[in-house]
């Protein structure tokens, strides 16, 4: 175990604030949605479908306006986008407690276009900050930060949703956005490597030069690990719902939580990483027979651990292939095409293992999103072929002997 690899990252200038900005920022983003959705249950007295719906509007305008807030902070730097997401959130969260369901479906669009781009400017800035061979480590912190994020922000929300009052979540949470919106614009952490002096003014290269067959086949396993995630979710729902454990639910989540975390924090320390093809395909196929587990909440907790240790390592390693093949130039609208891809996996794979879920079984529910996954990770290997070849040592070149 070389954990000193973290303590190495971790001394880098400018990585240890950035981790800490990027948690605490994350925690009232991950709790967005359920404050909305207890909003909409409680205050507008609407069913679980209409809060389904403002969280879809959120979730579709969010993958559409990633890639081009990513493009402005390429061309405009940071400092822009922060702005311009804050200002927009400030205008969000103060309106949204008060508008009637329509209006807020509609402004729940509008918002989601451009929000404070917390995650991916975290990851774009990591590859500013740390040299290439470290970043396996620094993306897998990221994914630990992440995890820890999701465990802390709903949760916070439904405590403040349920024991005061959902209109106070969202002021809560809109005043934790707004605040991270501020924090992200005075740290203004780099979004360019500094070592070379024209790397900072270098212009945006066109599309063409980096969206090739290599970065497409990174979407790919970046959709169908997201796919597989949010899919599988679905189906331990329905599973601990058909066998009246609901109650469990958020215990076993939470477990599957910290599978997640330890994979990241065992794969950031190992020797070598793996290609993120090989770790969604494993963790697509130790999908397939979780349902088999029974209905017991502590057997699905424990069939989850296989797939579950993957999860964060299959999407730290997709993060740290794309940030070596995009031109540091143009990685603020790569780092936003990939959000946007792992948020059509999320907003795909929930519904579709629900649906199997509800016509065939949870059981069913986990093998269809293993094979989704599956499959979509089989579409990426022609694509990443070359990913999967193991790479020569370095050899030293001969040094002439004097005679």
């Amino acid at each position: 175990m070389r954990l000193h690899t973290y303590r190495n990252v971790l001394a880098l200038p400018g990585v240890r604030t950035l981790m800490i900005l990027a948690l605490l920022a994350r925690v009232p983003v991950t709790a967005a949605g359920m404050a909305l959705t207890f909003h909409v249950l409680n205050d507008l007295d609407g069913g679980y479908a209409k809060a389904g719906l403002v969280g879809t509007a959120a979730t579709v305008a969010t993958a559409i306006g990633a890639p081009f807030t990513g493009r402005l902070t390429d061309r405009r730097g940071l400092r822009t986008t922060t702005v311009l997401g804050t200002v927009i959130a400030i205008g969000f969260w103060t309106t949204a407690p008060f508008l009637p369901y329509p209006a807020l479906l509609v402004a729940a669009f509008l918002g989601g276009l451009a929000s404070v781009p917390v995650f991916s400017v975290t990851r774009q800035s990591l590859a500013a900050l740390v040299p290439e061979d470290q970043r396996r480590t620094a993306f897998s912190i990221d994914s630990m930060s992440t995890e820890l994020s999701y465990m802390v922000g709903p949760a916070l929300a439904i405590v403040l949703a349920t024991q005061v009052s959902a209109r106070v979540s969202m002021i809560v949470v809109g005043a934790g956005i707004v605040v991270s919106g501020i924090a992200l614009y005075v740290l203004n952490p780099p979004t360019r490597e500094a070592e070379d002096p024209g790397l900072a003014h270098a212009p945006v290269p066109p599309r063409r030069t980096w969206l090739r067959g290599g970065f497409v086949g990174l979407l790919l396993v970046a959709t169908a690990t997201t796919a597989t995630l949010a899919g599988s979710e679905m189906a331990l729902v329905a599973a601990l719902r058909t066998s009246g454990q609901t109650n469990a639910t958020s215990v076993v989540i939470a477990l599957w939580c910290v599978y997640s975390l330890l994979g990241a924090f065992l794969y950031g320390a190992m020797r070598r990483g793996l290609p993120s093809l090989l770790l969604c395909g494993a963790m697509s196929v130790l999908t397939l027979p979780i349902g088999l587990a029974g209905g017991q909440w502590w057997t699905l907790a424990l069939a989850l651990l296989p797939a579950g240790i993957l999860c964060a390592p299959s999407l730290s390693t997709n993060t740290t292939a794309l940030s070596a093949l995009v031109p540091a130039a143009a990685r603020g609208e790569a780092m936003g095409i990939q959000g946007s891809a792992m948020t059509v996996g999320m907003a795909g794979g929930a519904p579709l293992a629900g649906w199997v879920s509800d016509q065939h079984g949870a059981t069913w529910g986990f093998a269809a999103i293993g094979i989704v996954g599956l499959v979509l990770t089989l579409a990426a290997v022609p694509l990443l072929r070359h990913t999967l070849r193991p790479v020569p040592e370095p050899v030293a070149e001969e040094v002439p002997q004097p005679a």
